[in-house]
C-alpha cells in the first residue's frame, strides 16, 4: 500500500495513477475519512490526558480526605468514561474504514510504462527467435498430447470438472523436467531454493497485495479461514512479514509449489486445453532489496533475463512486452510480460511475468531493514515467474513437433527426461 502521508500530499497523481489503470478508487473519499479519523483520534486523546488529570486529582482529593469533592470528581469521571467509550468506538470505526480504503489504492505507475487500456495495448520491447513455417500438417498440443499419450483431457474433467487435466508419461516428465531446469538456473544465480506452504492465511494474501483486489481469484478451504495461493510470491514474502532484516545484499528467493487459481470471470475463455487451467505448478522468484530505485530496476531487469534465459534454452520464440497501465496488476509499479509462440493460437501467449513493486508489498507487510545512518525503512520486493506449467507445454510441443507425428526433446531437457531426445509413439 501507500504511505497515507504521500497520499495527502499527492493525492491528484494518486488519482490519477488509478485512473489510468481504470482502477476505481476515490482518493477525496479516502482523505475524508483520514481527516475525520485524525480528529477523532485528536479527541480521544484530549479525553484521555483528562481522564488521567481527574484520576490525579481524585487520588489528590482522597488522600486530602475531601471525600464529597472527590464523589463529584468521580461523578464526572463516570460520564468522561462514558464519552470515551464512544468516541473510541467510533474512532475505531473510522480507522477500520480508512485502512479498508487505502488497500484498496492502487500503486504507483513507473514514468516509462506505457499507456493503454488492454494487453492488446502491450508494447513489444524485443524478441528472440521467430516461428518457424512448417511444411507439413500441424497438431494443437492437445492433440499430439492425445495422440502421444501425454495427456487425457476428458479424464480430468472426470475427475474435477471443467479446467483439469491429467498428464502421463513422457508429458508428467517434460512438466517436472522445466520445473527441475529452472531451479537448477536459479540454483547456479545464488538464489535460495525454498519448499514453502501453499495454504495461507488471510494474513498472508492481504500483506503481499493479493487481497482484497484479487479474492475472487483464491480458493477458500471452508472453515480455515485459509487459501490455497496462486503463486509462490504469497508465501516468499509473507515468511518475512513484520520483520526487519539484513538487506545489505538483496534476498534472492525461488520456490517451485503447486498453484491454484479460481479463474473468474474466465468463464468460456481457454476452457480447452492447458492454457488456463485451475491447478498448476510453477517456479516463482522473488526479490527483496534495499529502497534504491535503480537498484531495484537492475534486478528487474536481472530476474527477467533468467527466465529469457530458460526459454532459449527449451529454444522457443518469444518476446519481450512492456504492460500498459490498463494492464498492469493494481499491486505493480512496472511489469514486463513474456509471450511465446504458439503456433496452434496462431498468437504468442503469455507464460512469464515480471515486477517491481517498489515498497507498496513490504509496506503491507511490514517488512524494513536499516539503511546506512541506522533508520528503519520498508524494502522494495520484486518477483518473475521462472516457469509455469503445463502452459509452457503448449509451445514446448507445438514447435518441436516434427512431420512424422513426433515431438523433438530440447537439448536441455534431455538430462532431466532421462537421455529422451524425442517422444514417439512406441512402435
Amino acid at each position: 500500500m501507500l504511505d497515507i502521508r504521500l497520499i495527502r500530499e499527492r493525492a491528484n497523481e494518486v488519482q490519477e495513477a488509478a485512473d489510468r489503470r481504470g482502477i476505481p478508487c476515490d482518493v477525496a473519499e479516502l482523505l475524508d475519512i483520514d481527516e475525520r479519523y485524525r480528529r477523532q483520534r485528536g479527541q480521544a486523546e484530549a479525553m484521555r490526558a483528562e481522564r488521567n488529570a481527574r484520576s490525579a486529582r481524585i487520588a489528590a482529593l482522597i488522600r486530602d480526605g475531601r471525600e464529597a469533592e472527590g464523589t463529584t470528581e468521580k461523578r464526572e469521571a463516570a460520564e468522561l468514561a462514558a464519552r470515551m467509550a464512544q468516541t473510541e468506538a467510533e474512532l475505531k470505526q473510522l480507522e477500520r474504514d480508512r485502512d479498508r480504503r487505502l488497500l484498496e489504492v492502487p500503486n504507483w505507475i513507473s514514468p516509462d510504462t506505457p499507456d493503454g487500456v488492454t494487453d492488446e495495448d502491450n508494447v513489444e520491447i524485443r524478441r528472440w527467435g521467430e516461428p518457424s513455417a512448417a511444411d507439413f500438417p500441424m497438431f494443437s498440443h492437445v492433440e499430439l498430447g492425445e495422440k502421444l499419450g501425454l495427456l487425457d483431457l476428458r479424464r480430468g474433467v472426470k475427475i474435477g470438472g471443467s479446467r483439469q487435466y491429467v498428464l502421463k508419461g513422457a508429458g508428467l516428465m517434460l512438466h517436472r523436467a522445466v520445473q527441475q531446469l529452472a531451479l537448477d538456473l536459479l540454483g547456479d544465480e545464488g538464489f535460495t531454493l525454498l519448499d514453502v506452504p501453499v495454504m495461507a492465511n488471510e494474513a498472508a494474501f492481504t500483506a503481499t497485495g493479493f487481497f482484497p483486489a484479487f479474492r475472487d481469484q483464491a480458493f477458500e478451504l471452508e472453515g480455515e479461514r485459509r487459501f490455497l495461493a496462486g503463486t509462490a510470491e504469497v508465501p516468499l514474502v509473507a515468511m518475512y512479514a513484520g520483520e526487519t532484516i539484513d538487506l545489505t545484499e538483496p534476498l534472492r528467493l525461488a520456490a517451485a509449489t503447486p498453484c491454484f487459481r479460481s479463474e473468474v470471470g474466465k468463464a468460456g475463455k481457454d476452457v480447452h486445453g492447458l492454457y488456463r487451467v485451475h491447478q498448476f505448478a510453477k517456479v516463482e522468484q522473488v526479490v527483496i532489496c534495499r529502497a534504491d530505485p535503480a537498484l531495484a530496476d537492475r534486478w528487474l531487469a536481472r530476474i527477467l533475463s533468467h527466465a529469457e534465459k530458460l526459454l532459449q534454452l527449451l529454444e522457443l520464440p518469444y518476446r519481450v512486452m512492456a504492460v500498459c497501465t490498463g494492464d498492469l496488476s493494481y499491486k505493480n509499479y512496472k511489469q514486463f510480460d513474456l509471450e511465446t509462440w504458439m503456433p496452434s493460437r496462431h498468437a504468442y501467449g503469455e507464460t512469464h511475468s515480471a515486477s517491481n513493486l517498489l515498497d507498496f508489498q513490504a509496506r503491507r507487510a511490514g517488512i524494513r531493514y536499516r539503511d546506512e545512518e541506522g533508520q528503519l525503512r520498508f524494502a522494495y520486493t520484486l518477483n518473475n515467474t521462472m516457469a509455469a506449467t503445463p502452459r509452457i507445454l503448449i509451445p514446448l510441443l507445438e514447435n518441436h513437433q516434427r512431420a512424422d507425428g513426433s515431438v523433438r526433446v530440447p537439448e536441455a531437457l534431455r538430462p532431466y527426461m532421462r537421455g529422451m531426445e524425442e517422444i514417439r509413439l512406441p512402435v
